[in-house]
């Protein structure tokens, strides 16, 4: 005998508990929405099975019969429990993957160079993580950490520092080389500068830069744009000019002598930072809990810049 032969489909008792709840099957019907048409007929084929009366039919009401209360006092309580069981296990399963956002340089330039080490040591946890230099999508709803840069304040949010913002020119080896006259500032910005085009008018380029440097330049016919920053990076990398290179962005590149730093330690430090975010209503669990501190954990460990190097 099939273990489910006195057992009717699930749906059936959700139309039932629905329309006692309601009181009605236009209630049910806007609570599940589906028809009226259906949740009649669901109920309907459950007195079916049960040869039961569950309701008392007036002419534009119904009542619950006492049959109905008694099979509603028993079941109620076991579509709660199967409520909480299949809430916990989709809290379970969405814990697994913690969705990390950032923008396209942290994302590929801090990020990326570290996660292979945090997959191997965390092989039951996955990151899923968002590229963007759009705010909004940053810090969508579905998103349970991110790492923007500002000043540390964004409603709903908690933020915590994990670098300051400390600006300097970067090239390659080779093209250092081939024109040491660049560790001279003036000549500098006579060469190939490399930027970036972008629709954050608030980030820092050449022509804020070199003025923080007290050089100004009308017009820096040499500069080479890039719609990213990671490109620009790829870019100076492979000898194409002088980028702007931010301090622990790029820590790894100049430690691996892929980028030098022909000014020496001439740098700007501006009032901004890369801030790690998350929702403050939203409830803590121990999987986004390890990529917190292990984030914190990067942060603590980080190059140490020293304040701001060039006086206003």
């Amino acid at each position: 005998m099939s273990k489910n032969k006195y057992l009717p489909p699930l749906d059936y008792f959700l139309a039932f508990e629905a329309t006692v709840e309601s009181g009605s099957f236009s209630g049910a019907s806007k609570a599940l929405n589906i028809s009226e048409t259906a949740i009649s007929r669901k109920v309907k084929l459950l007195e079916h099975h049960y040869k039961l009366n569950l309701f008392i039919r007036g002419h534009r009401s119904i009542l619950i019969s006492p049959h109905g209360q008694q099979l509603f006092d028993e079941i109620s309580p076991v579509l709660e429990q199967l409520r909480a069981l299949s809430e916990n296990r989709f809290k379970d399963a969405k814990a697994q993957a913690i969705t990390l956002a950032a923008t396209n340089s942290v994302a590929g330039l801090w990020l990326m160079p570290r996660l292979p080490l945090f997959n191997a040591d965390n092989q039951e946890l996955r990151i899923k993580l968002v590229s963007s230099d759009s705010d909004e999508e940053c810090l969508a709803e579905d998103i349970n950490l991110s790492i923007l840069r500002g000043d540390g304040y964004w409603a709903g949010y908690s933020a915590q520092l994990l670098f300051g913002e400390t600006i300097f020119p970067v090239c390659s080896p080779e093209y250092f080389e081939k024109h040491p006259e660049i560790a001279d500032l003036s000549v500098m910005a006579q060469h190939s500068l490399i930027g970036v085009a972008s629709t954050h008018t608030e980030w820092m380029n050449w022509h804020t830069w070199l003025s923080r440097n007290k050089l100004y330049v009308q017009k820096l016919d040499q500069t080479v744009l890039f719609n990213t920053y990671p490109l620009s990076i790829d870019a100076a990398v492979n000898g194409l000019g002088i980028a702007l290179g931010w301090g622990h962005l790029l820590d790894h590149l100049v430690d691996q002598g892929k980028l030098v730093r022909p000014l020496g330690d001439r740098s700007v430090r501006t009032e901004y930072g890369y801030y790690l975010l998350k929702p403050e209503k939203s409830s803590s669990f121990s999987q986004r809990d390890v990529v917190e501190n292990w984030l914190l954990e990067l942060s603590a460990s980080r190059r140490r810049y020293h304040p701001l190097q060039v006086a206003d």
